[in-house]
């Protein structure tokens, strides 16, 4: 296991990506995940959805949530050679607001700049995850030849 890593290592990591998966529980007690596009402020994920989406349904019942970052590892000079991406898994709860209860370069920086109506930002959500626990990590701050040992190339580091 990496020993040397730390929660801002981690985070540093989290913050230089945008995509994740996100695992939530349906009110069946089903698995779901959804791929989703993030932005990281002051340790706290959020991310858009519509307010009557299925995912704003289900978290709103349920906030316990789970999210994976993964992060392409490619050889620089063989991009054909296919290695598997690093990931960082993370728990926590998961709060709905409406669009304008957030800073407005937020939703802003999510959207990309789009503009929107008075009506059509009604329609909008902002999904704010407070992470929990530990990062549980594969491949953060090791070499890739380390990657084909699962034990060496995993690690934790405190939220």
């Amino acid at each position: 296991m990496p020993g040397n890593l730390t929660s801002e290592q981690v985070w540093r990591e989290v913050e230089k990506h945008s995509f994740a998966v996100l695992g939530f529980v349906t009110p069946r007690a089903e698995a779901r995940t959804a791929g989703i596009v993030y932005l990281v402020r002051e340790h706290e994920l959020y991310i858009t959805t519509w307010r009557n989406s299925w995912k704003a349904r289900y978290i709103g019942s349920n906030p316990h949530v789970s999210l994976t970052v993964t992060i392409p590892k490619r050889i620089l000079l063989a991009p054909w050679v296919h290695i598997p991406d690093a990931t960082i898994t993370f728990a926590g709860e998961a709060l709905l607001h409406a669009i304008d209860a957030v800073p407005e370069d937020i939703p802003r920086t999510l959207l990309r700049g789009l503009e929107l109506s008075a009506e059509q930002k009604k329609e909008i959500s902002i999904i704010r995850v407070r992470p929990a626990g530990e990062f549980l990590t594969y491949g953060v701050g090791v070499p890739l030849r380390i990657m084909r040992h699962p034990e060496a190339a995993s690690g934790r580091a405190p939220v």
